[in-house]
């Protein structure tokens, strides 16, 4: 009976979505107030993360970068939704300390998951790395809720704010164009059309001079 009690509890910690996946709902308190993941910035993409500790270096450079860029999600119709298991107060004296140390302010809402409630319902709690901190994780979630990209980084390894970015342009751009991108794609580079799946549209690529052929199953195209 207790191993499968302790099995249940490790399923639990290491339940992960997956691309696609609705956002798992949950309500939660935050240094900007209550929220409910489902109700929370409608008709926007959100970007939540997740740190391991606040006062810590690593995640002090991190959550620092994402306030002194954070108008640059706005621009791209975006919120930010941060994460720890520490407690609401915890959040609070970092945020100040931060602001009095550096002058960065971290004014977007950091969720207070001392409960790890949050934390397992996302598979940021990975026992493996550790059982009481949250792995560094991003969750980009589109307006109707859905999950459409996942990063994890260990608690050694800081995140990169420039692939963070480009990720969500990327995004956007796919759903906008109905096109993919390439390797190292970026914000104004040319976007790949779909690959021809008869030979009349085979027929159709070959002649198609509005579009940058490589071959006939690849192809870029500037929108």
């Amino acid at each position: 009976m207790e191993d499968l009690k302790q099995e249940s509890q490790t399923q639990e910690v290491m339940s992960m979505p997956r691309i696609g996946d609705q956002a798992p709902d949950f309500e939660a308190v935050t240094t900007t107030g209550n929220m409910k993941m489902s109700e929370f910035a409608p008709e926007k993409w959100i970007v939540m993360f997740s740190h391991p500790a606040d006062f810590t270096p690593v995640c002090t450079t991190e959550m620092s970068g994402f306030a002194e860029r954070k108008s640059e999600f706005e621009a791209l119709n975006t919120e930010l939704l941060g994460l720890s298991i520490d407690s609401i107060h915890s959040h609070i004296g970092w945020v100040d300390s931060v602001k009095q140390n550096t002058g960065v302010y971290m004014d977007f809402p950091i969720i207070a998951d001392i409960d790890m409630k949050v934390s397992k319902l996302y598979g940021m709690l990975q026992p493996n790395e550790s059982e009481t901190a949250a792995v560094r994780a991003v969750f980009f979630i589109d307006p109707s809720k859905k999950i459409r990209l996942i990063m994890y980084y260990p608690l050694n390894v800081g995140r990169n704010m420039d692939e963070i970015l480009r990720c969500l342009e990327a995004l956007q751009f796919s759903d906008e164009n109905g096109a993919a991108c390439p390797l190292d794609w970026k914000k104004g580079d040319k976007g790949i059309v779909s690959s021809p799946k008869t030979l009349k549209d085979y027929e159709a690529r070959l002649k198609d001079d509005s579009v940058e052929k490589t071959t006939w199953y690849l192809a870029k195209k500037q929108f």
